[in-house]
């Protein structure tokens, strides 16, 4: 199976961080973000991905190639523990680029992957958006869709004030998971047809192409995928999975922060110095 991960996006929300580097590539702790999402797919069984980008988005091709004049000082420095992450990132999967010409919207970026996909499923994770679980969250999917050879929607329950930034689906229970009925891209709390948010991982049957160029543009005025798995969802079954594990979103300034910190934490080498160094805050600021 192959994996597609949109990474076009302006990333207007962290100006003038992303002026001149691409959101995907923001660290959190101590890799970039676009970084854990390519790890989870190949942690999933996936060693094909395609990463869509667009203009300035440079950086994420430079940093999943090789790095010889970089090797070479490291490995004169006589650091071979960064000489090996490094060449072990170039060596995490073959990873092709395509660009989006255009910003049309996550549908768009994905229909860029067609050729590339065939005629088979594929899996699509954002890159903003990363997921900590014992299971890789893609490889939940790909066990439901094993079983029920369907497209699957990974979901979780968001907040009310947060409903309105994320594609809401409502569901048929079948077994552990939901034959979703309807999909609403960015609803108004009052239209709203359920709590359950897309969270940026997908596993799609190649039909969803057609559903794309069939899907005007919708919310903020652009082709949203969301739309398209409803065109979907009207010809054959789609089914939403409620994901086992975290996921942090950098969709925010605040979540990216929030992100760094919580996955520190879950790092033996600096968790009791972070853990001090927050409670420290907290005392000042009590």
């Amino acid at each position: 199976m192959k994996a597609v991960i949109p990474a076009a996006g302006y990333g207007t929300r962290f100006l003038p961080a992303t002026k001149a580097q691409p959101k995907e590539m923001l660290p959190v702790y101590d890799k970039p973000t676009i970084q854990y999402v390519v790890e989870e797919a190949v942690a999933s069984g996936i060693d094909d991905i395609l990463i869509i980008t667009g203009r300035g988005k440079r950086a994420i091709e430079d940093h999943f190639d090789r790095s010889i004049e970089l090797e070479l000082s490291l490995e004169n420095s006589n650091k071979d523990r960064y000489l090996q992450e490094i060449i072990d990132i170039s060596e995490l999967a073959d990873i092709h680029f395509i660009r989006q010409k255009e910003q049309k919207g996550l549908g768009d970026a994905v229909y860029t992957a067609r050729k590339y996909v065939g005629n088979e499923p594929f899996c699509v994770l954002l890159g903003d958006t990363v997921t900590v679980s014992d299971i890789p969250c893609a490889k939940q999917l790909i066990d439901i869709y094993d079983k029920y050879q369907g497209s699957v929607i990974a979901v979780e329950k968001v907040k009310k004030e947060e409903v309105g930034r994320y594609g809401i689906v409502k569901g048929e229970p079948i077994d552990s998971i939901l034959k979703i009925i309807d999909v609403v891209e960015k609803p108004k709390l009052e239209d709203a047809p359920s709590d359950l948010g897309i969270i940026g991982r997908y596993l799609l049957t190649p039909e969803i192409f057609d559903c794309i160029e069939k899907t005007p543009r919708g919310a903020v005025s652009e082709i949203q995928l969301t739309d398209g798995i409803g065109l979907l969802k009207d010809e054959q079954d789609v089914y939403a999975y409620e994901f086992k594990g975290t996921r942090y979103d950098i969709g925010t300034k605040l979540d990216w922060l929030k992100s760094s910190i919580e996955i520190a934490l879950q790092k033996d080498d600096i968790k009791d110095d972070l853990l001090e160094y927050l409670k420290e805050l907290t005392r000042l600021e009590g």
